[in-house]
């Protein structure tokens, strides 16, 4: 039972990193057709923000809270 397991395991890690990889290089070749290599890296920087900026909101008076005691702590 772990043997099979382990090998499921396995073979959907596999099988998982090649269909993402296949999606990164159809979007950079759709990309490249279409002469829009610029626009799709704007698209990448506008969404790295937006995880910080949600975690940020959601954890907005933790984080109030460990500067106030941080810069407490200091002086």
């Amino acid at each position: 039972m772990l043997k099979r397991l382990s090998a499921l395991l396995v073979l959907s890690l596999v099988l998982a990193s090649e269909s993402l990889a296949q999606g990164c290089a159809m979007c950079k070749a759709v990309a490249e057709q279409n002469g829009d290599a610029g626009g799709i890296n704007a698209g990448i920087l506008w969404l790295i923000p937006v995880p910080y900026i949600l975690l940020f909101l959601l954890f907005r008076k933790q984080l109030r809270d460990f500067w106030r005691e941080l810069s407490s702590a200091r002086g």
